[in-house]
């Protein structure tokens, strides 16, 4: 998958052929920000909550339990947020419940928001699992079917309609899945009461991770003036020392304006300006975007600042909004991953949103350390396995030079039912919502459309080839791929990918406890891939559970010897293939993390190099050690970095 060629002109003329794909959701999804005409409002904190434990779950609709205050109906518990709900009480039926939950907050809005009707207020949700309904004051302002993206509503009219009230924001989540969510389960009924209770029913899932719940990112009100900067597209190119920023602006609320967009660089200079929605800065001595340890000064970020300038009656008013840019390139060939036009490894970890008590909950301390470890470690990328990370957290990789393989929650697709035409359109529009959030992230390298699915059944097929073109005709300039552990001479989708991404597990899911049968098993996955597609390999998984403190010798399963075994089997047969077509490795797993109760998990999966608590366990040494090692063969650090313990 190339994206470069020609001289400058021809370099221009494919920058505008890029904007020629549609976006098809009707308006943007910029992160909320303060700036001189936005404000921001969070809302962050305690909610009351109340689960819909009737047996139909549905009794929270039944008696519109969103008309009054939720005191006001029965008995409510703080809950905060964000949070996963389900560790934060001693009530076990609160951790495993699957149905409706009800949050419920009053909110005192600033006057001289509800006093200027040239003044939007729009409320936003960062995230809930699964399906959310949003209510202000009563009236259903919006709905969204899905996890882990953001939804929001303009509820400007709706308080000025009576401005003597308070905003009593009401949200009901529900955490079921079906064959036709992302990610897709079933519901089990139990029915013979000899063995279970009257109304009893689990819920089946298909993927490895507890099935947290709950409102997990921020809920916030913000404001933005009537006519405003709605959404901002960038694609970025350099030929030499020039860098092309490729921008478009969609400005919503006014007919006509006059727009101001400015290129500047971080020390405050203005690099490139135009008055036009769309078109071309160019930027002379250009400062690229590098991943961390692959140049001196990575994560090389300007600013892109909009202004939008209306006049009405005598009147104007103006928006404000800055878009971080990166410029940068990326490209596949047959056996090589290039960002800006030199080889790029990925020397990186599979991460989850989890964490003690909190759950998914997004959590400001957690994402700290995480990135302090990640830099520690030496590696350089994650993939969002598997579903969309929050988007502050890609604001960090931007900043740091992470890279990262952004994933869509469409995890354990295993049941020939979800396949299906409402599947796969839920799965488009996913991706719809994906792109159009993530699309503006330098760090975010490559979309990940799905992981481990059952992609040997014949609907797979179609399937992924209508999901991979959708992808790309969306963004053109990133590759595309899926998470694959099936038999390569069967799977159905990997024709249509530009990066073959390989989960696999020698040693222990497959002939446990023999390491020696690793360097054969593992060479044989990766000629055989790359025989029969010629592309480029990631191992986007691999590892073993450990206990931390548990220890044998000779090594047995389940402790921290046997963990760095494995990981040094692999990566001696990856030493040998990196120099071909393997492009990188992504250990699994960053940190242990909850999973469901079962008789394979002790309180969770193991994997982790470090503890949930984050403490290192013996792998992780080793590969910080490796992570290092790879970083340094590039010869482009500066010295300071070739001695990790200085950091």
């Amino acid at each position: 998958m190339a994206v470069r060629g020609g001289p400058g002109l021809l370099w221009v003329l494919w920058l505008l052929s890029v904007f020629e794909a549609v976006y098809p959701l009707n308006s943007g999804m910029l992160f909320p920000q303060e700036s001189s005409s936005r404000e921001l409002k969070e809302l962050s904190g305690l909610w009351d909550f109340r689960a819909d434990k009737s047996p139909n779950r549905k009794q929270g609709f039944e008696q519109a339990w969103y008309k009054q205050r939720l005191t006001e109906t029965g008995p409510v518990i703080d809950m905060p947020v964000p949070a996963s709900y389900n560790d934060i009480t001693q009530d076990p039926t609160l951790r495993d419940f699957i149905g409706w939950v009800w949050y419920e907050r009053e909110v005192v809005v600033p006057t001289r928001w509800i006093a200027d009707e040239g003044t939007r207020i729009v409320l936003r949700a960062g995230s809930a699992h699964y399906y959310s309904v949003m209510w202000v004051n009563g009236v259903k302002v919006t709905e969204h079917k899905g996890g882990h993206l953001p939804f929001e509503a303009e509820i400007g009219s709706l308080l000025r309609a009576e401005p003597s009230k308070s905003c009593r924001i009401t949200i009901a989540v529900n955490n079921t899945l079906s064959l036709e969510t992302l990610p897709p389960g079933t519901i089990q009924h139990f029915n013979d009461p000899t063995k279970y209770p009257d109304g009893f029913f689990v819920q089946n899932i298909y993927f490895d991770f507890f099935n947290y719940a709950g409102i997990h990112r921020p809920v916030l009100l913000y404001t933005t003036p009537k006519a405003y900067v709605d959404d901002i597209t960038v694609v970025t190119d350099f030929k030499d020392n020039t860098g092309f920023v490729k921008y478009k602006v969609s400005i919503q609320g006014a007919t006509s304006a006059t727009l101001k967009v400015t290129l500047i660089d971080r020390d405050g200079h203005c690099m490139a300006s135009s008055s036009e929605p769309s078109g071309v800065l160019q930027v002379v001595d250009v400062k690229l975007w590098w991943p961390y340890l692959m140049h001196e000064n990575p994560a090389y970020l300007y600013s892109l600042e909009v202004r939008v300038l209306v006049s009405d009656k005598g009147s104007e008013s103006e928006d404000v909004y800055t878009l971080p840019v990166g410029i940068r390139t990326v490209s596949v060939t047959s056996s090589q991953f290039l960002i800006n036009n030199k080889p790029f490894y990925f020397h990186g970890v599979n991460k989850h949103e989890d964490a003690d008590i909190r759950g998914k909950g997004f959590d400001w301390p957690l994402i700290v350390k995480d990135f302090n470890l990640l830099k520690w470690l030496g590696a350089n990328s994650f993939r969002t396995s598997h579903y969309p990370y929050a988007e502050e957290i890609l604001q960090m990789c931007d900043r740091h030079g992470i890279v990262v393989i952004d994933e869509c929650p469409g995890v354990g697709i295993k049941d020939i039912r979800s396949y299906g035409n409402a599947s796969l359109t839920h799965h488009l529009y996913v991706m719809d919502e994906l792109i159009r959030r993530d699309k503006n992230h330098p760090s975010v390298v490559m979309w990940s459309v799905a992981n481990e699915p059952a992609a040997e059944m014949p609907p797979a097929e179609y399937y992924f080839k209508t999901l991979i073109k959708h992808t790309k005709a969306l963004d053109s300039t990133r590759p595309v791929t899926y998470i694959t552990d099936s038999n390569y001479a069967r799977d159905k989708g990997a024709p249509f990918v530009d990066v073959i991404c390989v989960n696999s597990y020698f040693s222990w899911y497959h002939d446990p406890g023999h390491l020696e049968v690793i360097p054969i098993q593992l060479n044989t996955q990766f000629e055989n891939w790359y025989g029969k597609y010629q592309k480029p390999i990631i191992q986007s998984e691999y590892g073993a559970d450990a206990v931390l403190g548990l220890h044998s010798d000779p090594p047995m399963m389940f402790t921290e010897e046997y963990q760095k075994a494995v990981l040094q089997s692999y990566h001696s047969v990856f030493d040998q293939k990196r120099k071909q077509y393997v492009i990188g490795e992504l250990i699994w797993n960053f940190a242990d993390f909850m999973t469901a109760q079962g008789i394979t998990r002790v309180v969770g999966n193991k994997k982790g190099v470090f503890t949930r608590q984050r403490q290192p366990k013996s792998a992780a040494f080793l590969l910080k050690e490796r992570y290092w090692r790879l970083a340094n063969e590039t010869g482009r650090l500066p010295v300071w970095t070739k001695y990790p313990c200085s950091l």
